[in-house]
């Protein structure tokens, strides 16, 4: 009779022969790689990465990254190229010009080496002087420019065809970078347009690349030339952490650009009277209490009714997803105006995902009234409106100022430990038996059930399952009692927490055998 196979038991410790391998392997890693971040990735000599092949090598936390950006004149197809060389779509694309205004920042793999890639606003010389409109072009324009002043390499991207004073000038400003600087001819899909790109060639660049950036052709040469360029002796993979994720959301002017560049402490997202001028989800990092943030300033939100453009379409929609992304939302209300029916339908869709929402009263400093007392008015007045949102923290701050800050990012983090908080299905149900004894469930002849047991199914979000005999019986109030209970009594008090009820006739001291 053959011997029965016995399943490895990985409970036990590994041979010491293993560990010192291991051991060993790790002494052998080159002093700029991360011992912690190695079971993910690799960075080798040259700027090559070695993945695992389930890790996302652009999640990772780098240093040194050489920074590659992408500058031109508007509508030569800037963002679908930043969009190519990431594999999907981050930057807004649209026929209409000047679509972009904040530098669009990502990491991007290129030929398996890490780098820092941003799409600039377009350099725009058409303006209307004395209006909004083209006191916003200035600001896009300094801060391309300020970009491009920073970069390790430049893409200048120029459009097959006419060539246009706004080109002629920006290839002029562009004179004092031609060391860096990489010149690439966009819209030559199959070879249209190659006698007009040819014009280019007067200018004196040393390098013409014919490329498609939404068809493909040539980017791998493109590809191929920037990263001949790079210098990646100093890129270092910091740390596998993933960083607690922030969308900064609500509606157009509540200063939620002023508080990402406050959190950042840059001036990457443009701030301007002018509502509506973020248009692309504009990224930027930072740490606080030995803990790093990633910051997602979002375009403002307003009634469907109210967005006409295209263009705003696609920011609302990249906005709102970002929720899919983040950890935590801070809702931006406008202290002076108040709430508005736009944020109730924010902070739904926040709820509906399981997201830690954070209420910030911006423009706090802007009130007549700022004590004690008008924080706490304020604080019923949102629990009024917001109903069953009240285990919500309420936070009054001044982005403009900096103050309250602290406050909010001390909150952030109590709200992320209650977003990873993960408890034991035996101490669940220890606590469930004394719900129960507490308040016996209600029965009756025609609604007669009984809960057996209870799992926490997932954290970020936290979601919890409780089996019971009929749970089509179990009567909403009940529900609403459980899921209080599990808030304040297991540590889950300012977050969203889901609850569903599914059938078993099994009772979990059994299931968990």
């Amino acid at each position: 009779m053959a011997k029965k196979k016995h399943k490895p038991d990985f409970s036990k410790p590994k041979e010491e022969k293993e560990l010192n391998a291991k051991k060993q392997s790790q002494e052998e890693m080159p002093d700029f790689i991360d011992k912690n971040a190695q079971d993910d990735a690799v960075i080798l000599e040259d700027g090559t990465i070695q993945a695992d092949e389930n890790a996302h090598p652009e999640d990772f936390d780098y240093e040194g990254l050489p920074v590659v950006v992408i500058a031109g004149r508007p509508n030569v197809g800037k963002s679908t190229l930043f969009n190519r060389f990431l594999h999907k779509r981050i930057a807004i694309t649209n026929d209409q010009p000047g679509v972009t205004r904040d530098p669009v920042e990502a990491t991007a793999i290129l030929n398996k080496k890490p780098i820092h890639l941003i799409d600039t606003g377009g350099y725009k010389l058409t303006r209307d002087i004395g209006t909004k409109e083209a006191e916003l072009d200035d600001y896009v324009v300094e801060k391309s420019l300020e970009m491009i002043q920073k970069a390790d390499v430049v893409v200048l991207l120029l459009e097959a065809g006419i060539i246009t004073g706004e080109d002629e000038e920006f290839i002029i400003k562009m004179r004092p970078y031609t060391k860096k600087m990489i010149a690439a001819v966009n819209k030559t899909e199959g070879g249209r347009n190659e006698a007009e790109a040819w014009n280019y060639a007067k200018y004196g660049f040393s390098e013409l690349i014919f490329i498609s950036a939404e068809h493909g052709d040539r980017i791998q040469e493109l590809t191929d030339s920037i990263v001949s360029r790079c210098d990646f002796s100093k890129v270092k993979l910091v740390s596998k952490d993933r960083p607690i994720k922030v969308a900064i959301l609500g509606k157009p002017n509540t200063g939620k650009s002023t508080l990402s560049n406050r959190l950042t402490h840059t001036e990457n997202s443009i701030v301007c009277d002018y509502a509506g001028t973020t248009r692309d989800v504009v990224e930027g990092d930072f740490e606080y209490a030995g803990r790093k943030f990633h910051v997602l300033d979002t375009a403002g939100i307003r009634r469907k009714a109210k967005v006409h453009e295209d263009v705003e379409y696609y920011s609302v929609n990249r906005a709102i997803k970002t929720l899919d992304e983040c950890d935590i939302a801070f809702l931006l209300i406008d202290a002076v105006e108040g709430l508005a029916e736009q944020d109730k339908k924010i902070c739904s869709l926040a709820f509906e995902k399981g997201r830690g929402i954070i209420f910030v009263l911006n423009k706090w400093d802007l009130r007549e009234e700022q004590g004690n007392k008008a924080v706490k008015a304020a604080r019923e007045w949102m629990n009024i409106m917001f109903g069953q949102m009240d285990f919500a923290p309420i936070i009054p701050l001044s982005a403009l100022e900096g103050k309250g800050i602290k406050e909010l990012l001390n909150t952030a983090l109590t709200l992320n430990e209650q977003l990873n908080k993960k408890i034991e299905t035996s101490a669940l149900n220890n606590a469930l038996q004394d719900w129960l004894e507490r308040y016996p469930p209600p029965a009756s002849k025609t609604a007669h059930f009984k809960i057996r047991y209870m799992t926490q199914v997932s954290t970020n979000p936290v979601n919890f399952v409780i089996f019971a005999t009929k749970p089509e019986v179990v009567p909403e109030p009940y529900i609403t009692y459980l899921k209080n209970r599990i808030r304040e009594d297991l540590g889950f008090d300012q977050i969203p927490v889901q609850l569903e009820l599914k059938g078993s006739r099994q009772k979990w001291e059994n299931r968990e055998r």
